[in-house]
């Protein structure tokens, strides 16, 4: 009877612990104090150790795109998108809204349902309408354009100097990440060789 007892608590500790479980041999004689321990891991646990971060795994396909999370951010909370980034196993968009008002909207990346929203302290709005002053080039159509690329994971307005444009980072189905500038204007897509 204890012995069934103990293969129960054994099997229910894996099931909960996610794959690593401590599991005990138990003899055939319920008297024997000395059995035997056994450790057992899996390698699940052990994927994120890769050096990668889980934050900005590529999208899997089937999954909410750059510019799904985007417009879905945009249906929730209207204004001007200047990013977005999948980061911490969500969509991070950050909203210009009206005046000076900035807005973080997460959104789940395997649903697009919005999953929060909070407002943010930035001072760059000024910037930030004047390098989009005169553009037609949205975040959304650049998250659109860069996705000929590869998956997109992240969407970002560079502001700086001359070169204004759209920044995004695609991966490739092996993981391998690459950096496009989008116009502003035309929606051009070329490598981003400029690595900070």
């Amino acid at each position: 009877m204890k012995r069934n007892i103990v293969i129960a608590v054994v099997t229910a500790a894996a099931l909960v612990g996610g794959g690593t479980a401590t599991a005990l041999a138990v003899s055939g004689d319920d008297d024997d104090a000395s059995a035997p321990v056994t450790r057992t891991d899996d390698d699940r646990d052990d994927r994120s150790d890769d050096g990668g971060d889980d934050g900005d795994r590529a999208a899997a396909p089937g999954d909410v795109t750059a510019a799904d999370a985007i417009a879905a951010a945009l249906k929730h909370t209207p204004g001007t998108a200047v990013s977005a980034e999948l980061d911490d196993g969500s969509w991070e968009i950050d909203v210009l809204g009206k005046g000076d008002t900035w807005h973080s909207v997460r959104v789940d990346p395997g649903t697009g349902k919005v999953l929060g929203s909070s407002k943010d302290d930035e001072d760059d709005a000024a910037e930030v309408r004047a390098a989009l002053k005169g553009t037609s080039v949205t975040a959304e159509q650049a998250a659109k354009a860069a996705a000929a690329k590869g998956t997109v994971v992240s969407v970002d307005l560079d502001d700086d100097g001359d070169d204004r444009g759209w920044e995004a980072e695609t991966r490739a189905s092996g993981g391998d990440g690459q950096d496009w500038s989008v116009g502003l204007t035309t929606a051009s897509v070329t490598a981003d060789r400029d690595d900070d």
